[in-house]
């Protein structure tokens, strides 16, 4: 802007030659219209540069004002975060409230207790529980006899399924007829097939499976959140299966 407007308010040689008024005056009226039409320009950018300063401003002022309500309401968000530590009184209340509730489910005799806190969750049982390095946990109430399930074989058996809660959710026993499934054919929850695979005939088990090793989650399943599943299960039996074609008919046959 500044070199035009020069180059453009610079005289030329000609134009000051006398014998031609009449190009002078076209000169300076348009040299006045030049500078009417720069101050106006300059005004313009003037309003801009001062709504430029003020939306500066004004965000300036957001920021001090949005920071000091920040560090009202939030004094001490990044050290307490830091050092946060667990109150024992606060566990020993979610405990109880944990027994209160399973007493009220009816849950079985000396059945796990869980303290919720957001993500992480404690199991407390009693010493009789052993816990696996894959995270199963389980008692066995009775041993049983015989040889454990292979991978490929049939089992029977009768279990009852219980949520944190104590709550029970699945029973073959009200069903009126036990479960049959075969081994190694992912037809089980990974968690209730590890604990199941090291029982013997006449065992009764009580297994306690975290997330990682649950079923899956969302609403085309039966369970609705990731939680520790509890189950007492009974195995009542090991069958050997083999494959059994008849022309273009094939089955597996377990007796």
């Amino acid at each position: 802007m500044v070199i035009f407007s020069v180059s453009l308010a610079a005289p030329t040689p000609k134009l000051q030659d006398r014998t031609f008024s009449t190009p002078a005056v076209l000169t300076s009226s348009h040299e006045k219209r030049e500078r009417q039409s720069l101050w106006y320009k300059q005004k313009d950018e003037g309003l801009q540069d001062a709504n430029v300063l003020w939306h500066e401003e004004t965000m300036k002022r957001r920021f001090l004002l949005f920071f000091s309500v920040s560090s009202v309401f939030f004094p001490t968000s990044s050290s307490a975060a830091k050092s946060k530590s667990k109150n024992p009184y606060d566990e020993r209340r979610l405990l109880e409230l944990n027994k209160r509730i399973q007493k009220e489910n009816n849950a079985p005799e000396e059945f796990p207790s869980f303290i919720r806190e957001g993500f992480e969750v404690k199991v407390v049982t009693s010493d009789n529980y052993v816990k696996r390095d894959s995270g199963l946990i389980y008692r066995d109430f009775e041993v049983g006899t015989g040889d454990c399930p292979k991978a490929g074989q049939q089992v029977t058996f009768h279990y009852i399924g219980y949520n944190e809660s104590g709550r029970r959710i699945d029973s073959t026993y009200l069903q009126g007829s036990p479960a049959k499934i075969r081994m190694g054919t992912n037809g089980l929850v990974p968690g209730f097939e590890e604990g199941i695979q090291d029982m013997r005939p006449g065992g009764k088990r009580r297994i306690i499976i975290p997330p990682e090793l649950g079923p899956p989650v969302g609403p085309s399943t039966f369970f609705s959140s990731k939680q520790f599943e509890v189950f007492d299960v009974e195995l009542l039996g090991i069958k050997d299966c083999e494959r059994r074609t008849i022309g273009f008919y094939s089955d597996v046959v377990c007796t």
